[in-house]
């Protein structure tokens, strides 16, 4: 007996050594060890909201063709120190090439001059600023076109006669500063336009509604709110509808997302421009692996869209 459990132990220890050995490949490991001849692509979204999370989406499926390289992709959840805290991680890791959605345009200026320092390919997504231009690429839409193509919209529904509330997104923020510069450019064309609001609601939806009932309370005649996205007009319509009022005015967005087409087939928004969350994210993807690769690349803009109800079903189709 005694003889028997001793070589039971010898062979119980011979398979563990085996399966040590072969189960060794399994353990997780960083995206500089253990890939093989793998290039690898760090990407850090500003945060992830409607809008965002499809460009995301895009980016991972377009990824999937791409099976020689890694991608690591973080959420900055709207934090620009914690942005920086991903970059400098990146670098570190010495990724191939990043990819940057920025939280902050301001601090985004110092994140590619570390990185051009770095020797790493840098693609910024979604959000232009001044001195974008010294980064590998920009792959996005030129904002000041959106708000341009809304307000036309919005002028021609009310035969170029109203009064006009403009809400707006984050303060400091490209794509606030742009879309209501396009708004307020063809508000001066028409003489019987008239700006009586204007302020921020942060991007967000339940800003929105809080300012749109600030707006209400004060008795100012509206004819159309002209907000810098969808998520806000989307708020606006709520507190609209609870006052009883969504008949007397006209809502317009931008973005097109699924949100604001089903509230547009329902008769509640007017307007919306549609930007390409997928073309951005693929393109993204697609010019970074080319930077990592040592190719040339050049800044890839994606065209924004009118979106009524005409031809929101066009839009709806995208998303199925």
């Amino acid at each position: 007996m005694k003889f028997g459990n001793s070589v039971l132990t010898f062979v119980g220890l011979i398979m563990l050594l085996f399966l040590a050995a072969c189960g060794g490949g399994n353990e997780p490991s960083s995206a500089t060890e253990g890939s093989g001849d793998k290039k690898t692509i760090g990407v850090s979204i500003s945060n992830l909201d409607e809008f965002l999370t499809y460009m995301q989406d895009a980016m991972k499926e377009e990824a999937e063709n791409h099976p020689d390289f890694e991608f690591i992709y973080s959420d900055a959840q709207n934090d620009s120190a914690r942005q920086m805290d991903q970059i400098e991680n990146f670098i570190t890791r010495q990724v191939d090439a990043i990819v940057i959605n920025p939280v902050d345009t301001t601090a985004a200026v110092d994140i590619i001059n570390m990185v051009n320092n770095a020797g790493i390919p840098i693609v910024v997504a979604n959000r232009t600023f001044e001195g974008v231009e010294e980064a590998t690429a920009y792959v996005g839409s030129e904002s000041i076109q959106s708000g341009l193509l809304q307000m036309e919209e919005v002028a021609e529904l009310l035969g170029g006669e109203g009064n006009i509330a403009i809400m707006e997104g984050e303060l400091g923020h490209e794509a606030q500063i742009k879309r209501t510069e396009g708004n307020v450019q063809i508000i001066e064309e028409h003489a019987g336009l008239e700006i009586v609001h204007q302020n921020t609601a942060k991007f967000d939806r339940s800003e929105g509604m809080r300012l749109m009932e600030n707006w209400l309370n004060s008795g100012t005649h509206i004819d159309a709110i002209v907000s810098n996205n969808d998520e806000m007009a989307l708020g606006a319509i709520l507190a609209l509808e609870a006052a009883g009022k969504l008949d007397e005015v006209l809502v317009a967005g931008i973005d097109a997302t699924p949100a604001a087409l089903e509230a547009m087939k329902a008769s509640k928004l007017s307007v919306t421009v549609f930007q390409d969350a997928k073309g951005q994210g693929a393109n993204s993807i697609i010019t970074a692996v080319k930077a990592a690769n040592g190719e040339d690349v050049e800044d890839v803009l994606v065209p924004y869209q009118l979106v009524t109800p005409d031809n929101v079903d066009e839009y709806v189709a995208k998303y199925e």
